[in-house]
């Protein structure tokens, strides 16, 4: 039988190997002590099997507490685990809960995370997986050979339907590819949500029109289910292409009920990443959590960016742009949406350290609070991208388009 495959990064004050077997029994056959109805066919054929163990460095002190008297040292290691597919099926929950469950609670660990995990060939042909993806997403937005260039309405909160629509007036008269409702936006009193549909979607079906180019406009659908399945109808009916979750806020069975439908591209929020990976010995990291999100259906996947506004380093951004776009699990990379802080000047390191256009480059302020307005905005963002193509240095590109002197003034001295 095939097998699920995960490996973690792990704290013990007990011997890994020791460590290890109580990881392995805690998620399949075992508990704490023998029970009747454990024999040694049943855990033959459905339990848990330590396949390797690489020992690291000893710490003196533990990354997390474990409600047990102090040791005198802790041993890490990256211990990896298989399962027979058969222990979940076709369950993206159970998966998930087979992955992680309750890792986090044993008190033989003083640190757990989830580093990655491979899905076996059987499972992961059960689910479809991101229905547009990077390709789909090009071909609905309109957009070849370059990132697509995209912004968020702000303020976050505040604007009326009609006050939305204006900015998004603006924006698609500017050359935007794509546009997104903030997170916090969902189906507020002050914007209702088929009202901002409709005022929203009036603008870009207009210019698209008169164009024939249509930008693409995230709708956040967040909700609760049966309200999720309305809004996400509302945007079909009037001619809308893409949909909004925050992931971690409606959950993996919520996002693949609303990615099975099909008829929209799904961009998936990850706010609320860092209570799962901000701490080093405890949570997941990115390539594990995109998987989980590309088999239930998710399109575009936020992954910060370069010199973001938040806490991540260069270098695991560069690390969650590989994971998304690598085609495993189904063939299928997710779109990499790169966001927080950014502007133009980012993307000469973003180029060179992931050498890839298949991305979703959103600007807010980069766009909106350009000197010379939006339009400008918008044409600093493409122009920066050329130059970084052309392997021109952060440096050099106002040299070559002095048009970037002007986004440089600006943005330039902040991180």
């Amino acid at each position: 039988m095939e097998r699920l495959t995960a490996r973690y990064l792990i704290e013990t004050s007990l011997p890994v190997e020791q460590a290890a077997a109580v990881l392995a029994g805690e998620q399949s056959s075992g508990t704490f002590v023998e029970v009747p109805g454990e024999t040694a066919e049943l855990k033959r054929r459905f339990a848990a099997r330590v396949e390797q163990i690489a020992e690291l460095e000893c710490v003196p002190m533990p990354s997390l507490p474990t409600g047990r008297p102090a040791a005198t040292s802790y041993r890490r290691a990256e211990v990896t685990v298989s399962w027979p597919a058969g222990n979940f099926g076709h369950n993206l929950p159970t998966l998930v809960s087979t992955l992680q469950g309750n890792l986090y609670e044993l008190a033989q660990f003083s640190g757990l995370r989830l580093l990655d995990f491979e899905v076996p060939a059987s499972i992961a042909a059960l689910f479809r997986g991101p229905n547009f993806g990077v390709a789909g997403t090009r071909r609905l937005a309109g957009v070849a050979g370059r990132p697509l260039i995209g912004t968020i309405i702000k303020p976050s909160i505040g604007l009326t339907p009609r006050q939305t629509a204006e900015m998004v007036r603006t924006l698609v008269e500017a050359g935007i590819d794509f546009i997104k409702d903030d997170e916090l936006m969902a189906n507020p009193p002050h914007s209702p949500f088929d009202a901002r549909v409709d005022a929203i979607m009036a603008v870009i079906n207009s210019h698209a029109q008169r164009t024939g180019r249509k930008p693409m406009y995230a709708f956040n659908v967040s909700d609760e289910l049966d309200p999720m399945l309305r809004h996400y109808e509302k945007i079909v009916a009037a001619g809308g292409t893409c949909a909004m979750l925050s992931l971690n806020s409606v959950g993996l069975a919520g996002v693949k009920k609303i990615c099975d439908l099909g008829a929209l591209a799904v961009h998936g929020h990850r706010n609320g990443w860092g209570m799962l990976n901000r701490h080093p010995l405890l949570g997941m990291d990115f390539a594990a959590y995109q998987k989980l999100w590309r088999l239930a259906g998710v399109d575009q996947l936020h992954v910060n960016g370069i010199a973001n506004k938040f806490w991540e380093p260069d270098d695991s951004v560069v690390r969650s742009i590989a994971s998304c776009l690598a085609p495993e699990p189904l063939g299928k990379p997710l779109l990499p949406v790169v966001s927080s802080g950014q502007w133009g000047g980012q993307a000469p390191e973003t180029w060179r350290r992931t050498q890839t256009v298949d991305l979703l480059y959103l600007a807010g302020g980069g766009i909106m609070a350009h000197p010379g307005g939006p339009a400008a905005g918008v044409h600093s963002l493409r122009t920066w991208w050329r130059a970084a193509v052309e392997g021109l240095t952060f440096e050099q590109a106002p040299a070559k388009y002095p048009e970037l002197a002007a986004s440089v003034a600006k943005f330039g001295q902040r991180k």
